[in-house]
């Protein structure tokens, strides 16, 4: 008797076989139904969150997990209607009696791994999107979160039949085999080791992936910016869901002239944001005791290895608790390559600063590395910015502010590299989830094909000879 993931699994791709593809209204209704799910119980999946974590701030919640997903749902809804109409190709055959169109068409089911930092908004997301290009989906809730995942897995039914949406939890165990299941296409959210794994087991059965990864998002403070306000929102940046976010700023490089300046104002925009620590409901817990342990293991791997740093700690109060597992946001300088923070994504309240004095060896350092999910720039928009962006390669370019690239509905997200495999947002996320069937057909009274089959006439070979001298001579052209 089959499990009953792979159960869920024959139901909803029984269900989308025999309904055929669905309409406009139908992907609409189903996009609404998914935003209502979000939208009716926003307070109780804050509620969930903030347990998970122990202290997570409702603000920060509602504004990364639920505000933050709006937009981007609303343009895909009101996009689809365009995106799912056929392309004509070849227009001109038409006079000849040859007739051409590419097809958006669903892939299936779609299988969704969700990931334990925006535990309800990056599942939400590609659901969407799935569900505008006439999808089936599954997800898999992450276990690092098990109260946002069992009330996700509670409210699903009021809202979606199962072989619409399914809603499954559980264990590292139950993920493993949730990543080999025969999905049509299966979409990931997490880390770049963990990645790995999930891609391995989709081959098994040539599953398409689109891997949602991280990595270390290098930020350059360019040579004209602002200092106090490059410093400013950097500070800021980093902090934001505890500095738990994938396009985190991870390590600055700043003029070595103003390497002192920089972090003076960084300490003090954080003394002036978090006025206590441990009691504090506007600061966030670091999400497990793992994740505590992790990131303070690399504090103190920099400290014990010579680096400088500079924990930002409210009078009277004693950091890090485990506890509470809240950690001061901290400033480290003087990191070399034998520290584990120079290699390792932080994910944690830990800013990592460097000096330099042209950037030269900023473009050198950055593409000396595996390739980041997003990189920042501070600074206006000229040469230094321009030659910045020409030279690396990122998953997307931020400049002046924390998170620039996402905000436009419309902009492709996702990493390059190590830090990701496609992308979603807009069309992006329609296109991820839709294959793109080509269906041509011709009334002539003639093959035009049936020339490839022997036997070959003297006509043939003539019109073959001619078409590669032709060929030859319109490339010979483009060279001289």
């Amino acid at each position: 008797m089959a499990d009953p993931m792979t159960a869920l699994l024959e139901r909803q791709r029984a269900s989308f076989l025999a309904d055929g593809l669905p309409d406009l209204a139908l992907r609409r209704n189903r996009i609404d139904r998914l935003l209502a799910l979000v939208l009716d119980h926003a307070d109780e999946f804050v509620e969930a969150m903030s347990a998970d974590y122990g202290t997570r701030p409702r603000d920060g919640s509602l504004f990364t997990e639920i505000l933050g997903m709006i937009s981007v749902i609303e343009h895909t809804r009101t996009h689809v209607k365009k995106w799912m109409r056929p392309t004509t190709v070849l227009p001109s055959g038409r006079l000849l009696a040859v007739k051409g169109e590419v097809q958006p068409t669903p892939k299936g089911v779609v299988g969704i791994i969700g990931p334990w930092n925006f535990p309800l908004n990056l599942v939400v997301l590609p659901a969407s999107a799935a569900f505008a290009a006439g999808n089936r989906v599954m997800i898999k809730m992450s276990d690092v979160t098990p109260r946002t995942a069992a009330l996700m897995a509670a409210l699903a039914p009021e809202y979606f039949d199962p072989a619409e949406l399914a809603i499954v939890t559980g264990d590292v165990d139950v993920a493993a085999a949730f990543s080999a299941l025969p999905f049509d296409h299966l979409f990931f959210t997490g880390s770049p080791s963990v990645g790995a794994l999930v891609a391995q087991a989709a081959a098994e059965n040539l599953v398409p992936v689109t891997l949602e990864l991280g990595g270390k998002n290098p930020v350059v403070v360019g040579p004209a910016a602002d200092i106090g306000r490059a410093a400013s929102r950097i500070a800021q940046g980093r902090m934001i869901n505890g500095g738990q976010v994938c396009v985190c700023p991870d390590y600055v490089f700043v003029p070595a002239e103003h390497l002192e300046k920089f972090c003076a104002v960084v300490r003090d925009t954080w003394r002036a944001m978090f006025g206590s620590i441990v009691d504090n409901p506007d600061y966030c817990s670091v999400v497990n005791r793992a994740n505590f342990d992790r990131v303070t293991g690399l504090i103190e791997d920099a400290r014990d290895k010579g680096a400088c740093v500079e924990a930002v700690i409210p009078p009277r109060e004693h950091l890090p608790d485990p506890a509470t597992r809240k950690i001061a946001p901290t400033l480290v300088r003087g990191v070399d390559e034998t520290m584990r923070l120079a290699t390792e994504e932080t994910f944690g309240p830990v800013l990592t600063v460097r000096p330099y004095r042209n950037l030269r060896e900023v473009v050198d350092y950055v593409n000396a590395r595996p390739s980041p999910l997003v990189a920042y720039w501070f600074g206006p928009d000229d040469e230094d910015f321009r030659g910045f962006v020409r030279r690396t390669r990122t998953g997307g370019v931020a400049r002046n502010d924390f998170g620039a690239q996402m905000i436009p509905s419309a902009a492709p997200f996702g990493g390059v590299g190590r830090s990701g495999m496609g992308a979603y947002h807009g069309k992006a996320g329609f296109d991820a989830f839709t294959h793109h069937r080509s269906v041509v057909g011709s009334d002539l009274p003639f093959t035009v094909t049936g020339r490839a089959a022997p036997p070959f006439s003297r006509a043939t070979r003539w019109m073959t000879a001619l078409a590669l001298r032709s060929a030859r001579n319109r490339t010979r052209r483009r060279l001289t």
